[in-house]
């Protein structure tokens, strides 16, 4: 193969795996909002979309006239450390309230290309009457304004509506504020990553969200062993993706078995290789290092919070230390926020310290750091990477 063949099939690879990385920290990417990477993945859609179906089992929709390409991820566990979250100041997790107005607001929405912030109120009004285990919605309050303007500036964020006149944070402070909206009925399809449709989970079904998550792929309650191999490398390899790192006692028996497998192991490095991550293999678990970032959606160590400033310096304390009580954290965040009583101001203040540990546990725990069993919390292997060590100079 003559060496401009060599770097034509380098350059090929380079781009799958750019577009792989680039998808899995953005789900949904919209050519308005980064023509590069919509041009990229829809250049290597057919490479990309074979990809993600073989190791992960998730669909990839790219739509290059309307303008998005869309990956379905679905999980294979429930996890509740990545909730949307309100696109103002504080950046706070949606709540049950704004995850129910975001379902019927997108729900209202097919219904029309165009409508207001009024019209569509008034619909979720409506829309929350007939439904019984549905709170009523009331805009004339002030608190539900701002979490119907939250689900809204959400559905903004991916493109699903366009306020082309009109700001949406107009209604928090008015209720009679105009806001004219274009809407994206394709996409706000797309938003729903469900392997069921809603239209055929049964109204009276007990577990309506563990069916609209049922893929019927792996075989349900009863697999053959090839099924149960699918399942195995598919919700492995997902994880692997998804978490910062994957420990091998927290693994399924079959997920352990395949990861253990001469078969497995090939094909998680090939996934790692074709994806552009350094597969990192350990006795206690796996983790995938992603030496750019493209594919990383929240970084540590990292000075952008105090919770993770004051993250890192309690894992200093769980590896030295070992296994600690939750009260000696409170008591370490509370010395620390006494020594800089300038620093982290939204602390300072009655129970500060109990509430920065348990902020900066809920980090640590995150990232898969640190484990609380009880009243205890113990570091974990990958902690150690962070290790301070002290230089002893001898004296000569």
């Amino acid at each position: 193969m003559s060496s401009l063949a060599n770097q034509l099939v380098r350059a090929e690879k380079e781009e799958i795996a750019r577009a792989i990385r680039t998808l899995l920290r953005r789900p949904l990417v919209s050519q308005h909002d980064d023509p590069a990477a919509f041009d990229l993945i829809t250049k290597r859609r057919q490479p990309l979309i074979q990809w993600f179906d073989y190791f992960c089992g998730w669909r990839l929709v790219v739509e290059p006239r309307q303008g998005y390409a869309r990956l379905v991820k679905v999980r294979s566990e429930a996890d509740a450390t990545r909730p949307a979250r309100r696109h103002r100041a504080t950046r706070a997790p949606f709540d049950r309230r704004r995850y129910t107005l975001l379902c019927l607001c997108a729900a209202e929405l097919l219904t029309s290309p165009v409508t207001t912030i009024g019209m569509l109120a008034q619909r979720v009004v409506q829309a929350a009457a007939v439904e019984a285990e549905v709170p009523a919605f009331d805009p004339v309050r002030g608190e539900e304004r701002a979490a119907f303007a939250d689900a809204l500036k959400l559905l903004e964020h991916y493109g699903a509506i366009i306020a082309m006149d009109g700001a949406t944070d107009a209604y928090l402070d008015d209720e009679g504020a105009k806001v004219l909206y274009r809407v994206d009925t394709t996409r706000v399809i797309r938003l729903l990553a469900a392997p069921v449709p809603p239209t055929r989970i049964a109204s009276g079904e007990g577990d309506r969200c563990g069916a609209l998550t049922t893929e019927a792929r792996y075989g349900g309650e009863e697999p053959t062993e090839t099924q149960r191999n699918l399942w195995a490398r598919h919700s492995l390899i997902r994880r692997l993706l998804d978490e910062p790192v994957v420990y091998r006692d927290e693994l399924t028996p079959d997920q352990a078995a395949y990861a253990a497998s001469l078969t497995g192991r090939r094909l998680i490095r090939r996934a790692a290789e074709e994806a552009g991550f350094v597969l990192e293999e350990r006795a206690e678990g796996l983790l995938l290092i992603d030496t750019d970032a493209t594919a990383t959606d929240t970084r540590f160590p990292d000075d952008g919070s105090h919770a993770k400033v004051a993250a890192l310096l309690m894992l200093d304390l769980l590896v030295s230390a070992g296994p600690v009580t939750a009260a000696r954290l409170d008591a370490e965040a509370t010395e620390l926020l006494r020594r800089f009583p300038l620093w982290a101001r939204a602390y300072q203040s009655d129970e500060g310290g109990p509430r920065l540990a348990a902020d900066a546990l809920e980090v640590l725990t995150m990232f898969g750091l640190a484990r609380r069993t009880g009243d205890w919390i113990a570091a974990l292997p990958a902690a150690a990477r962070y290790r301070v060590d002290t230089a002893v100079q001898e004296d000569s």
